[in-house]
Parts: structure tokens; C-alpha cells; sequence
């Protein structure tokens, strides 16, 4: 009502300029006209609120253009992994820009294995049959060179757990999923067995790393979220596929210690667990490094075993409550929606979006594409933090919606903005004022659910905030950084570009669960980009900043460059998608599974307990 006040002695004031010119029975009309307006705008509608649906551009490509553009695609996935095989086969990478090899990942020849299910996806057997005598050679032992391609085994190195798992124990699993080939699965068999002792803690959540010869383990006891709770989709398929109780056993007790995490008075799981207790160890909230896939597959494994699991369902819709409310934030002059993380008891926001947070709009996406309405009408949350409680006054399928499409803009937007037309690693958001204190608080100014609250109260009558497609700002020549940041909302704190996959895995998953034309050529953007900038006679090569084209490379190509960038590109561009959202689920390695269920045997075999049925 202040505002409406002010509004109207405003009025008044111009009513007394023009009196001359408007006679006092009109200024009268017009001040009962804007009185009525007011009240239109500011009477809160019914609760909860619901808009419809987001408009979708027009689709003027034509079918055969992107087939042809699906090929360049393969083209690119071939010329990548011909330098590998030319240049580093069997070791784990390939140095694109010096044409030499790298063994970063165990040694086991990790672009190959990363590689295999891609190689299926697009029909390339040749390179498929090349492979697969390479992987019936790996004996899974850590090695370290002695002289010049002289290599000894050692018992002082250990494989990490998580990236062992998602890349080379996923890659067989997906690779067998797609061919059937007996070596896979039974390499993937051997690989977990290897992999066990990591599970021997009194939780049976895993520490950091094993010696994959002596069974040692390395690693403290305390665990980062997303290194202890990334493997339950890896495990729950090979029980699947095996019958060993063993395999499943490691999936549902870090499922189970989840769920028994104390966590109400932080409202989501924490990056950081304490492996002995099973609790947490300090309370940071984070969908980036370090927490980032243990959301992920909290929704994924309840759908990979049949949306059978109830407890990996209530824990994903309770994060998402939590991301919804206490996460998500928007900029002062674009309105651009992110997502950051907290630190510890202080809960203050640190401002930094991460392109590893990307995937965020993609999992919310699958989620709203793969869940009945049920799951988002009776959804959990903590009645101990103060937001949640403003659910209530939303249809939560919107909020998920609006959150999903909103994220995807501002990272699609981190790409767009730059001259190079590819996104950094990090970048420090501009904060927005706390208004509802005297201070002028930046650290909490710009909550989401707050402006909601403030859209809502007002009628909710046009987008709600932080939606929208927004104009790129690339820079011009000598524009100072301090006058960019405030046009942009934000200032590059990582200007590397890693050929990371998690912008385009949302685009893949938008475009496949919207229908909406935008995310396809986005994407295609993106591949054009990645082809003028990072492209070598060899590889493609990470940029060391965004900032300037043509970019300067790191000599490096990341295995998951051919196992998640160029798979996502290539199945966003494809009409006819070979692994259906409907049918497969993606590791976080975008390693796709089909979907099961537990059979009856199953069941009383791994003491699958009934009441998580749904």
C-alpha cells in the first residue's frame, strides 16, 4: 500500500500541472482508473499459482539439415578419436596439441572405455571391434612407468573410486547394455570385485581410492558428497545383470545411510559426510563440485529400477524443495536465474555459478518429464527451514518448470555472452541488495523464492521472474571488465573452458522433453563454436579463456569430451533418439541404462524391502 500511495500523490502532482489543460472531472476519472488498475495488479491470485505453459520458438530447420548436422557430429567424434588411437592408444588421454599421451586415470586406456557406448550410438563398429581386444587386455593394475614405455606394477597408487566407476565401470556396463559383447560384463564384474574394499567402513559409504592389486585403501574419513554417493546406478545394474547379492549390498547401503542422515536442519544433503557415522560433517549446500551427481542420481535410481525405490524419490523432491528456496538466486539487471552454493553455519551464498551446476536444468527437466503428478502433490520438505514452508503457495510442478528453464537460459547465456561462443568454468554473480533490511545485506539479497513471493503477491500475471530469453552482451574491444560486469550481472572467475558436457546435456534433455527448437539450435551453436576454437589437427583441446578468439588450448582432450559432449551433441541433433528418455538412464558420465525392474526373485534374493514400493 506504500507504493500504491506514492503512486498516487505522484499523480496528484501532475494532475496540478496540466489542470489548465484537463478538466478535474477527468483527472478524477483518471485517478479512480488507476486506483482500479492497482487493485488488479496487486490482489494476490488464488493459491496456488499456476501459469501456462512457456512459449516455444519457431522450428525452421529442416529434418534433413539436422541429420546432416548429426553427421558432423560423428565426423568430429572420428577425427577426435582417430588422433587418439594414432597418438595415445592404449593410455588414458590424448595431448591434442603436442600429439603425445597422458595416463591420468589409472592407466587402463580410459578414452577407450569412455568411448565404447558413443561408438554404438553412431555406428561405428570398426572403431567398436578395434576396441574391444584393447579391453579384454586390461588386468586392472595400477602401474607406474620406470623408463621410457617400461611400466612396473606399484602398490603406492590407488584408483580413485568415484571417476573409476563412473567412467570405466560405467562405460562397460553401457557398452554391454548396447552390444551384448560377454567380455564387457564380465570385465565390469571383475572391475567392482577389485573395487570392494573401498565399502569396508562401518557405513558402507566408500572412501577415496583402492589399490586395485593389494586392497589397500586411501582416503580420509571424511567424504565428499558426490564421491560417496555416485555409484548406486553402477551397482544396482551389474546386481541386475549378475545376481550378486554383493553388487546390490553396496547400492542399498549408501542409499540407506542417506536416508538416515540427520539433515532436517539443513534442509538438503550436505557436500561433506562423515564415513563412521553416516552424518554429516559440516553444513555447505552445493549442486556444483563435490555434490553435484549425488542429486543426480537420487532421481536416477529410483528411475532406473522401475520407479520402484521410495526413498531416493522423497530424497530427490526434498533437494529440489531445498535448491528451490535456498539456492537459487537472480541478478540485479538481466534477471539472470542461478544456483550457487552456501557455506557452512554462516549460510551465506557464495555467488559463484559453476558450469558443473549446468546439469541442474536438465535433472529438473527429466524429473518433471518422468514423474506422475503425485510425486510433486505430496512432495517432502523440512519444516525446520523457514522457506520451505512457501511451497504451499505454488503449483511445485510450475516451480520445477520456471526453475528448469530459467537455469537453462543463464547457461546457455554464459556461452552466448563470450566472444568465443563457449562457456567458462566459473563466474561470480552480481548480488542484489537485501531490501527487507536497513543494511542493504548483499548476501542474501536476490533469493528466488523471494521475488516469487513479491510476483505472486502482485498477481503473477506476466513471467515470473527470472524467465524469459535475454540478449547476449559480447564484449567490444577495450571495453573495460568493471563496465561489463554490471552490464552482464556477473565477472569470469575461471575463464577455462574444459569441453565440459553439462550446458549441453541440459539442452539435450530441454529439447527432448519441451520440444522446444531453441535448445537444438543452441546446441549447434555450441558445436560450431567447439569446431572453430578448440578444434586441432589431431583432437579438440580445452581453452584457456573464453575471453578471446581465436582461444589459446591446453593440451588436453578429457575422456568424457567423447563420452558426454559429442554423445549429448550428436543425440540432440538426431530425430529419432536410439536411447529414450522413456526407456534409458544416463551416469552422470552420460553412460545410458536401460530401465528395470526388480523381479520377484530379485527381491527376496537382495531382501529388496516392499515397503519402497510406490
Amino acid at each position: 500500500m506504500r507504493e500504491l500511495s506514492s503512486i498516487t500523490q505522484r499523480l496528484k502532482l501532475k494532475i496540478l500541472t496540466i489542470r489548465h489543460q484537463i478538466p478535474a472531472r477527468y483527472a478524477l476519472i483518471l485517478v479512480a482508473g488507476l486506483l482500479l488498475w492497482c487493485f488488479y495488479i496487486w490482489t494476490p491470485p488464488e493459491h496456488p499459482v499456476s501459469v501456462m505453459p512457456l512459449p516455444h520458438a519457431a522450428n525452421h530447420t529442416t529434418p534433413r539439415e539436422w541429420s546432416r548436422r548429426a553427421e558432423m557430429v560423428k565426423k568430429a567424434f572420428l577425427h577426435a578419436y582417430g588422433g587418439y588411437e594414432e597418438y595415445a592408444s592404449p593410455h588414458d588421454e590424448l595431448k591434442p596439441v603436442w600429439n603425445t599421451s597422458v595416463d591420468n586415470f589409472n592407466g587402463w586406456g580410459v578414452s577407450i572405455v569412455d568411448s565404447l557406448d558413443t561408438m554404438l550410438l553412431m555406428g561405428l563398429e570398426d572403431e567398436f571391434n578395434r576396441a574391444l581386444p584393447i579391453i579384454e587386455k586390461i588386468d586392472f593394475v595400477l602401474r607406474k612407468q620406470v623408463s621410457p614405455g617400461i611400466f612396473s606394477s606399484t602398490l603406492d597408487m590407488y584408483a580413485p573410486f568415484f571417476e573409476t566407476v563412473i567412467r570405466y565401470l560405467g562405460g562397460l556396463l553401457s557398452a554391454y547394455a548396447l552390444s551384448n559383447e560377454p567380455i564387457l560384463l564380465q570385465k565390469a564384474d571383475e572391475l567392482a570385485t577389485k573395487l570392494a574394499p573401498v565399502f569396508n567402513t562401518p557405513t558402507g559409504l566408500p572412501v577415496f581410492g583402492v589399490n586395485t592389486v593389494s586392497g589397500k585403501v586411501s582416503g580420509s574419513n571424511i567424504g565428499m558428497l558426490a564421491e560417496i554417493a555416485s555409484c548406486q546406478l553402477e551397482y544396482a545394474y551389474l546386481a541386475h545383470l549378475t545376481g550378486k547379492i554383493e553388487h546390490y549390498d553396496r547400492a542399498g547401503k549408501i542409499m540407506d545411510a542417506l536416508g538416515k542422515a540427520q539433515i532436517d536442519s539443513i534442509g538438503m544433503l550436505p557436500t561433506r559426510f562423515n564415513l563412521t557415522t553416516g552424518q554429516p560433517s559440516d553444513e555447505s549446500t552445493s549442486v556444483g563440485g563435490a555434490a553435484d551427481s549425488a542429486h543426480e542420481y537420487l532421481l536416477k535410481y529410483h528411475l532406473l529400477t522401475g520407479k520402484t525405490d521410495k526413498s531416493s524419490l522423497d530424497l530427490y523432491m526434498r533437494t529440489v524443495n531445498h535448491i528451490l528456496t535456498n539456492l537459487m538466486f537472480i541478478s540485479p539487471n538481466r534477471e539472470l536465474l542461478y544456483v550457487t552454493s552456501i557455506q557452512g553455519t554462516s549460510k551465506f551464498p557464495s555467488q559463484t555459478f559453476e558450469h558443473l551446476s549446468c546439469f541442474l536444468p536438465g535433472l529438473l527437466a527429466l524429473g518433471l518429464h518422468s514423474l506422475p503428478e503425485s510425486a510433486f502433490m505430496t512432495s517432502p520438505y523440512s519444516s525446520l527451514i523457514k522457506n520451505h514452508k512457501l511451497l504451499h503457495n505454488y503449483n511445485l510442478r510450475d516451480l520445477h518448470v520456471w526453475a528448469a528453464e530459467g537455469l537453462g537460459e543463464s547457461c546457455w547465456l554464459m556461452y552466448a555472452d563470450q566472444p568465443t561462443g563457449l562457456g567458462p568454468d566459473e563466474v561470480y554473480m552480481t548480488a542484489m541488495p537485501d531490501t527487507r533490511s536497513h543494511a542493504k545485506d548483499f548476501h542474501h539479497g536476490g533469493l528466488w523464492i523471494d521475488y516469487l513471493e513479491r510476483w505472486r503477491k502482485r498477481g503473477g500475471r506476466r513471467l515470473p521472474p527470472g524467465l524469459g530469453e535475454k540478449l547476449p552482451i559480447v564484449p567490444k574491444d577495450g571495453e573495460p571488465v568493471q563496465g561489463l560486469k554490471l552490464k552482464r550481472d556477473y565477472m569470469i572467475r575461471r575463464p577455462d573452458y574444459l569441453l565440459r558436457p553439462e550446458t549441453i546435456e541440459s539442452m539435450y534433455i530441454l529439447w527432448k522433453t519441451t520440444g522446444n527448437p531453441k535448445w537444438r539450435e543452441r546446441g549447434w551453436k555450441v558445436f560450431q563454436a567447439i569446431e572453430r576454437e578448440a578444434k586441432t589437427p589431431s583432437g579438440y583441446a580445452s581453452l584457456r579463456s573464453v575471453e578471446h578468439s581465436p582461444a589459446h588450448l591446453k593440451d588436453e582432450m578429457p575422456s568424457y569430451f567423447l563420452a558426454e559432449t559429442l554423445k549429448y551433441l550428436y543425440l540432440l541433433f538426431l530425430d529419432k533418439d536410439p536411447v529414450r528418455l522413456e526407456d534409458w538412464v544416463f551416469n552422470t558420465e552420460a553412460h545410458p541404462f536401460p530401465i528395470f525392474s526388480w523381479s520377484s526373485m530379485e527381491k527376496l534374493k537382495f531382501r529388496i524391502a516392499s515397503h519402497n514400493d510406490v
